[in-house]
Parts: structure tokens; C-alpha cells; sequence
């Protein structure tokens, strides 16, 4: 046991360290987030790790007690922690970016100036990752709008491919995951291959058309297991769309556990693949999809991974219920991406 140790630390010595950005770090989500991302649950047990921690000047002494927190937790795969406001050290050589900070919308604000606010936000960041970043890096949009925002961002860095931004639509996918296991009486993981399409807003559609279940060792079609047509298209979507909205409600917060969950599920498939036979939803470029999506969006698919590598899992039938369902979380994306291109030209 203790040569198998000594041949780890070895391994984790020669391994170089990947830099990897959380922007909003001060935030809630990110303090659920950052300990798994060092603790290794994330890029690898064997995986050292910078971590660079961005926010607003105002959040710097916040920030200063969370690299202590990190610090006092004594990782042995995390070599340093960058605290800082400035882009220029934020987005420098990174090898992941996961973009959690965004300007949340406050009451009274119309959705056009949540867009506004945003896209400034998002277009700088794209141009520092243009600027500072690798060509090779892997960047999650999680701050709302997360769709739009990501867009932008792709939009703001030419020259990094598009394919290498996504969005988070896990938690979405993670919410329905769990709905379908807790209906069935079964473990969450017994479901597989429900997908999220569309926008990580209330007009997502939440489909199990393609799902499995598995209910005593056996693989059994989601509707079949559960038993319950008008659940499935009724109260199952309207409770996953709105579940946010909920946990808000009860919680008087935002989710940032679960929102944390849903990241690390996001990168650690992004980097080290789905299984064979499973799809995840993630929020991709839809450039070429087969499922008439308009191309320039940023939309949630059905996506297996391979050598860190996204494919739109293609080939699966949509009936009219779907069609409907998939155009209506379309539109709504194609008017955010018009609204936000007629400010991101001003």
C-alpha cells in the first residue's frame, strides 16, 4: 500500500498543474464549487491544480477569506491560489474557464436590461480569453442568462474554437434525472439519457422519450416505469422548468450546492468522457445539428464526449409533442441573440 502511495505522490509531483479559472469566486456557487475542483473531484485525483480566483474589486476581501479557507484545507493537489479583479491575471494560459459571475437581475429589471448588462460583461470576458487564454481551453458559461451569455463569449474570441464554450444545462438534466428516480423508487442513477433541450430558462423542454430506468436490474423505457403519461407531460416538465424559482422560494437563495453538483458532473464528463450507451444535455454550438435548431445559438443537446470532444447525439425520433416544445425554446433563444447582438454592436 505505501509503494502504491509513494508512486501517486510521484505521479502527482511530475504531473504539470492546469490553471483553471472560476470568475464570480466570491460568490455562493463558487464556494461550493472551489473545494471539489481542488479535492481533485473535477480534472483527476492525480491532476495538481491552479486555481484562479476572479471578482469585482469590492469582493477582493471576501475573496481573501476563501483562498485562506483553501489554504486551511491543505490539498495536496492544489499548487497556488490566484486571488484577483484584473482580466489580464484572471484569464492568463488557462486550461478550463468556468464563468459562474454575471449580473443577477434585480426586481424591477426587465429582462432586455439583464441582457444589457450582461453581454458588457460577456464580451469583455470573450476578449480576455482572445487576449490571455490557450487556444485549447474548455470554457463553461454558468451565469444567467447562460445560453446567451456563452454566445457571446464565443462571439468575443474568434480565434478559440466554438466548439470548446458550453453552457450548463446539468443541473436542469440533474433535476430531471432525480424526479424520474424519485417517481420510480429508484436511485438516481438508475435513470439515464433524459435530455434537456433548449434554453436554461422556464421554456427548456424536459424530455424522458429517450430515457431508461432501471427497475430491478431490468432497463425499462422512462414512460413504461413510470406509469404516468399525463405526470410526464405535465407537472414533470412545468416542475423541473420552474425548480429554480422554487428552491429560491424556500431557500430565499439561489441553488449553489446543487449549481455546484451540476458543474463539476459538467467538466469532469467534458474532460474525461460519457459512458458508452449515455448522453448528457449540455448547451452547445448548434452548427450543424440535425435536429433543425437554428445554427448560430448556443442550445442545450444531447452530447456524448470523447477525448474531450462533444458529438450532438443525432438520430433520436422527435414526435410533435417534442417539436413543439424544442421550436418554442428556440425562438425564445433566437430573439435573446437578436437583442443581445443589436448592444453587443453599439
Amino acid at each position: 500500500r505505501k509503494t502504491a502511495l509513494n508512486a501517486l505522490y510521484g505521479l502527482m509531483q511530475s504531473a504539470d498543474p492546469i490553471r483553471v479559472l472560476v470568475t464570480g469566486a466570491a460568490g455562493q456557487i463558487a464556494y461550493s464549487l472551489l473545494y471539489s475542483i481542488a479535492k481533485g473531484d473535477v480534472f483527476g485525483k492525480d491532476q495538481p491544480i491552479i486555481l484562479v480566483l476572479l471578482d469585482i474589486p469590492p469582493m477582493l476581501p471576501v475573496l481573501d477569506g476563501v483562498v485562506m479557507e483553501l489554504q486551511d484545507c491543505a490539498l495536496p493537489l492544489l499548487r497556488e491560489v490566484i486571488p484577483t479583479d484584473k482580466v489580464e491575471v484572471g484569464f492568463k494560459d488557462l486550461d478550463a474557464a468556468i464563468l459562474v459571475g454575471s449580473m443577477p437581475r434585480k426586481e424591477g429589471m426587465e429582462r432586455k436590461d439583464l441582457l444589457k448588462a450582461n453581454v458588457a460583461i460577456f464580451k469583455t470576458q470573450g476578449a480576455a480569453l482572445e487576449k490571455y487564454a490557450k487556444k485549447t481551453v474548455r470554457v463553461l458559461v454558468v451565469g444567467n442568462p447562460a445560453n446567451t451569455n456563452c454566445l457571446i463569449a464565443s462571439k468575443s474570441a474568434p480565434s478559440i474554437p466554438k466548439e470548446n464554450f458550453s453552457c450548463l444545462t446539468r443541473l436542469d438534466h440533474n433535476r430531471a434525472r432525480s424526479q424520474v428516480a424519485m417517481r420510480c423508487g429508484v436511485p438516481a442513477d438508475a435513470v439515464k439519457n433524459v435530455i434537456i433541450w433548449g434554453n436554461h430558462s422556464s421554456t427548456q423542454y424536459p424530455d424522458v422519450h429517450h430515457a431508461m430506468v432501471n427497475v430491478h436490474g431490468k432497463e425499462v423505457e422512462a414512460y413504461g416505469a413510470v406509469k404516468d403519461d399525463s405526470w410526464l407531460k405535465g407537472d414533470f416538465i412545468s416542475t423541473v422548468q420552474l425548480r429554480g424559482a422554487a428552491v429560491i422560494k424556500a431557500r430565499k437563495l439561489s441553488s449553489a450546492m446543487s449549481a455546484a453538483k451540476a458543474i463539476c458532473d459538467h467538466m469532469r464528463d467534458w474532460w474525461f468522457g460519457t459512458l458508452d450507451g449515455e448522453f448528457m444535455s449540455m448547451g452547445v454550438y448548434a452548427g450543424g445539428n440535425s435536429y433543425g435548431i437554428p445554427e448560430d445559438l448556443i442550445y442545450s443537446f444531447p452530447v456524448h464526449i470523447k477525448n474531450k470532444s462533444w458529438n450532438i447525439h443525432d438520430g433520436l425520433p422527435v414526435n410533435d409533442f417534442s417539436r413543439a416544445k424544442m421550436d418554442a425554446t428556440a425562438a425564445e433563444l433566437v430573439e435573446e441573440r437578436d437583442t443581445a447582438l443589436s448592444f453587443l454592436s453599439q
